[in-house]
């Protein structure tokens, strides 16, 4: 006891001391928080691990990157039962530092504990190839496969156990003996009664493993789901990466071979993976991206989709031949052990990676008149030209460079650019369109000059009027304006590097024989803002359009997760019951709904004595009866079935749409009620014939004529002066699922989103079905049943919506727009678990992030709902997916992912790393797309004019693509009205923006500050 005193004042002195570095600090807590965990003599236990965890997380806010910090954190949790913390923590572990074999180990055990078998296996597979001689990793494996009654599976297991040098574990050793004897008598008796439920030891080593467990975009990636008084971990979707491990043999000794030992360690690692080389585009796939770059205006979704995988087929293959090159650089050798390999030597690339050297004479310009003229003839190659590209790529540039006009070159000059470099074609035209430096002079201005804001500073910043937008059209051009891009002499590289999700490095060299080498700008989020600005400027200027996702490729419908067992596509629903207003307003609950797909939290309006009787039709009528109720006619069907007029099953879900209001949907929602009460009384007294309604028919269901019902739907309650007294009852709710609070990332949007930051009503009788869809952005969603009949609801996790899209796909409905109702067979048979459960009144059902959901009226009920977002990064980070992939399928994000991120960073204060990292690179490539934007208007010499922006004015949208337009509006009048565009649809309109006035909402000054005051600020804890 006293060396473990003396060791914690030690520590407790040394971590006081002022002066220390963050390091030395980190170390003491470190070794603090650990000792008290592991002293039972420091004191009680519930006492010694919130000392414990205090003091880790003191150590890691002094050195946040310590690995072993974290997985001493994650042991903490797990001693507390905190499970979603301590399988963070493990996750941060990994990603902070190497992989380590006892990390995922513990994560096997947790995993173990939740029971979840395979997540489990996984998790101790990656401990074991770490580390073949890790004899807690095998025993536990062992124990695993026991326990899924795979008896030879855990001798297996068992004996690697004792592989390590010293002495044998007696238990084991009498764990081993019995297995061998009985193993045949074991191994007849299960294969009679039971399958496998877990791959055999040789399949689990040769499986991929999961991309949420090795990704570092996994944070926050298992969710819980009650089992009795437990949880279970329930891990998001599963990737499949590209490198395997060969299947071994778990009876035999692991080679300790010192390389490949090496080489496994990085399968769970953290590290980049070496990846065979990725396939360069065909000739046949070179055509037909340079096709649709073409006509990219008149893409539909799945074309746009193409274009985008092309792209980025096209980037990885780029970059793995610079990769390549700069390790044959650094290692002469290579070369001329790529000859005695019989490796074809590529010629020499230039420091671009992309494309070499290309010399344009200065007489290549040519007339109008010669527009039929082959511009190859004035495309001379030297040294190092078409032949330093892979010879499928050597035939495409030849092919079309002989068959390009000045009409076609002027075409390609004029369409919409996606990314800074998108093809080799691309990269070759794009130094047609720089002006030669020496002869053009051009404005040097980032951003409006303080003599134009303040002149129109004065101005009204109303509503897009005649007064603001006065006609400058281009077409008539003073002496200065700048020409027609003309072909530039000069030698152009490019170089584009992707370091990671904050950063990109874009580099532009020019001889010095024409011009002084632009520096090559790398943005990143530690960057002030007017350097951002700095580091963008002149990059635009051929007219540039990029993600808010960064330099990712472009999002895509998921692939789905590790298949389950077919008796767990089932899943108990995750219910919560309340019995007090302090178990509504805990932070466990709020906790636990946010980590879970669904969540039923009954009891909820008695506990917070909501009067939900305001919500009552017949206070509807009385409060407001005359307002606007929407109406969808539906055929009556049983909640698991939709099927057409002749009997068919299929997913399309089809209603027609009609308009009334609360008193006359009220008097049908009566009438339906009384005629159900009338047949069930004819029923009881045997007066009740089979009609065309009724399920018992004889008639089967194809020869059933379906019952026509109406069902009320997005009645807005929006008005706080018509609906004072419900909205004032919706403030009883816990923060977390209110419509109005900080908490809540709608709240900040600034502008009323109808239906998503206001409350909306549905009234219902039975059958009226909400078809299945996920929530606008992704976003959580309330949803309170009035009563006073229940609802029936169906929930899939969002890691398979990739699976609802493809079969929505397969049975011609759309996804995003169609309106369909799934056929629970065919999710069954690809894998899909099903929440299914009732709905009570009174009862509050929580949306989680991105999960699909679809729901069924089983009695008379009103239902009132909204959507919230938490203010956390697998929050923004779903929002933010869906906003670029609604833009892939032409398709309006109604919640302004841009306008929102920069009211998060003016609102809040960001404890959240991940959260933080997400918010501020979405404001870091904000600005950058703001510089672009001005380089492209300051090359067409168009004047930007001061507009404005209200207070609470929404965000702009373009009028043709419906893509939110942020900061800077091309605006164009038709038909007497100011319509908004966005870049790449004016420049569709006119190429040179002839009609266009660009206005300008924001000071740039202003939002460098916003961008600048954004911090990670320091969470202290409460323990």
């Amino acid at each position: 006891m006293g060396k473990y005193k003396q060791a914690k004042e030690a520590y407790e002195q040394f971590e006081s001391q002022d002066g220390n570095e963050p390091q030395v600090k980190a170390t003491a807590l470190k070794q603090l928080g650990w000792l008290y965990h592991i002293t039972e003599q420091l004191g009680d236990k519930n006492r010694r691990e919130s000392l414990a965890v205090h003091y880790l997380k003191e150590s890691l806010a002094a050195d946040n990157g310590n690995g072993q910090t974290w997985y001493l954190l994650g042991r903490c949790f797990s001693t507390l039962g905190k499970v979603h913390d301590a399988f963070v923590s493990y996750r941060n572990s990994i990603d902070k530092s190497e992989a380590s074999a006892d990390t995922w180990c513990s994560i096997g055990v947790l995993y173990q504990q939740q029971n979840q078998p395979m997540d489990a296996l996984q998790a101790y597979i990656c401990a074991v190839q770490l580390d073949k001689t890790h004899t807690a990793a095998w025993t536990d494996l062992g124990i695993l496969y026991e326990n899924c009654d795979q008896p030879k599976d855990a001798l297996a297991c068992y004996i690697n156990a004792t592989r390590q040098k010293g002495g044998l574990n007696s238990n084991l050793s009498t764990k081993i003996k019995y297995l061998q004897q009985h193993l045949d008598s074991i191994a007849v008796q299960h294969l009679q009664t039971k399958q496998k439920k877990l791959p055999s030891i040789e399949e689990a080593w040769a499986l991929p493993i999961p991309a949420e467990l090795t990704s570092r975009q996994g944070q926050g990636a298992i969710t819980q789901h009650p089992m009795g008084k437990n949880a279970m971990l329930h891990s998001q979707p599963m990737g499949v990466q590209q490198n395997t491990l060969s299947p071994v043999n778990p009876g035999v000794m692991l080679s300790d071979d010192p390389m490949a030992k090496k080489k496994n360690l990085k399968r769970p690692s953290s590290e980049a993976i070496e990846l065979p080389a990725p396939p360069p585009l065909t000739p046949q796939q070179m055509q037909l991206f340079h096709h649709l770059q073409q006509n990219e205006a008149s893409l539909n979704p799945g074309q746009r989709q193409q274009l985008q995988n092309l792209h980025h087929q096209m980037m990885r293959y780029q970059q793995y031949q610079l990769k390549v090159q700069q390790q044959r650089a650094t290692d002469p050798g290579q070369r001329s052990a790529d000859l005695l390999n019989g490796m074809p030597l590529s010629s020499p690339i230039t420091s671009s990676g992309l494309l070499p050297h290309v010399n344009i004479p200065e007489n290549s310009t040519q007339s109008q008149g010669d527009t039929g003229t082959p511009l190859a003839s004035s495309v001379h190659p030297e040294g190092s030209s078409e032949a330093g590209l892979p010879k499928d790529l050597q035939k495409f540039v030849t092919d079309h460079l002989n068959e390009i006009n000045e009409t076609d070159l002027s075409a390609l000059l004029t369409s919409s650019r996606h990314d800074l470099a998108t093809s080799i074609a691309e990269d070759l035209l794009a130094q047609f369109t720089q002006s030669q430096s020496s002869t053009i002079k051009k404005e040097d201005t980032p951003v409006l000059n303080s003599h134009q804001l303040s002149e129109s500073s004065q101005r009204d910043s109303a509503p897009i009027s005649h007064d603001s937008v006065k006609n400058t059209s281009p077409s008539k051009h003073s002496a200065n304006s700048p020409k027609e891009p003309r072909i530039d002499p000069t030698q152009v590289e490019y170089r584009v590097k992707c370091d990671s999700d904050t950063k990109l490095v874009i580099s532009r060299n020019i001889p010095r024989s024409h011009s002084p080498p632009l520096a090559p700008f790398n943005v990143s989020i530690n960057m002030k803002g007017r350097e951002v600005l700095a580091a963008c400027k002149g990059y635009g200027k051929g007219g540039i359009t990029t993600s808010m996702l960064g330099d990712r490729c472009p999002p895509r419908p998921p692939s789905p997760p590790y298949p389950l067992p077919k008796d767990s596509l089932n899943p108990p629903t995750p219910s919560v019951y309340l019995e007090t207003k302090k178990d509504a307003f805990s932070i466990e609950l709020q906790q636990y709904c946010y980590s879970q797909p669904v969540v039923v939290i009954r009891g909820l309006a008695g506990a917070l004595k909501l009067d939900l009787g305001l919500f009552s039709t017949k206070s509807l009528v009385e409060a407001n009866a005359d307002h606007a109720v929407e109406v969808r006619t539906q055929k009556q069907q049983a909640p698991d079935e939709n099927r057409d007029l002749f009997g068919n099953r299929l997913w399309r879900c089809d209603s027609s749409r009609g308009r009334t209001t609360i008193a006359r949907y009220a008097q049908y929602q009566a009438s339906s009620f009384q005629e159900s009460l009338r047949e069930e009384n004819e029923k009881a007294k045997g007066l009740h014939k089979d009609s065309d309604s009724d399920s018992n028919s004889s008639s089967g269901a194809k020869g059933r004529k379906k019952k026509t019902i109406k069902f009320g739907t997005n009645v807005d309650l929006s008005d706080e002066k018509k609906w004072k007294p419900q909205l004032q009852e919706l403030t009883k709710l816990p923060a977390f699922t209110k419509v109005v609070s900080a908490s809540n990332l709608l709240s900040h949007v600034g502008n009323t989103i109808l239906g998503m930051n206001t409350v909306q009503l549905y009234m219902k009788v039975p059958g009226s079905r909400t078809p299945g869809h996920q929530e606008n952005n992704n976003f959580c969603s309330v949803n309170v049943n009035i009563g006073p009949g229940d609802c029936e609801w169906f929930a899939v996790p969002e890691a398979y919506w990739g699976v609802i899209h493809n079969l929505c796909e397969r049975n011609n409905v759309n996804y995003l727009t169609g309106s369909w109702w799934p056929i629970l067979e065919d999710l069954y048979e690809e894998d899909v678990p099903v929440y299914r459960f009732i709905q009570k009144p009174g009862d509050l059902v929580w949306v989680g992030a991105g999960t699909v959901h679809w729901v069924q009226a089983v009695g008379w009920c009103n239902n009132i709902a909204w959507n919230v977002g938490p203010v956390n990064a697998r929050q923004f980070q779903l929002a933010l997916e869906r906003y670029e992939w609604n833009k892939l399928q032409s398709y309006k994000s109604i919640v302004p992912m841009v306008h929102l991120a920069w009211n998060i960073a003016r609102n809040l204060n960001v404890s959240e790393p991940k959260f933080f990292e997400q918010v501020k690179s979405c404001l870091m490539r904000s600005l950058r797309q703001i510089r672009f934007t001005l380089d492209f208007v300051e090359e067409l010499g168009l004047e930007v004019k001061w507009h404005g922006r209200n207070e609470n004015e929404a965000a702009h949208y373009c009028n043709d693509c419906e893509v939110e337009v942020f900061d800077i509006l091309f605006v164009l009048e038709q038909d007497k009205k100011f319509i908004v565009h966005c870049q790449d649809c004016a420049r569709k309109i006119h190429p040179r923006l002839e009609g266009f006035v660009v206005l300008k909402q924001y000071y740039t000054q202003q939002l460098c500050e916003i961008f600048d005051r954004f911090q990670l600020a320091h969470h202290v804890p409460t323990s």
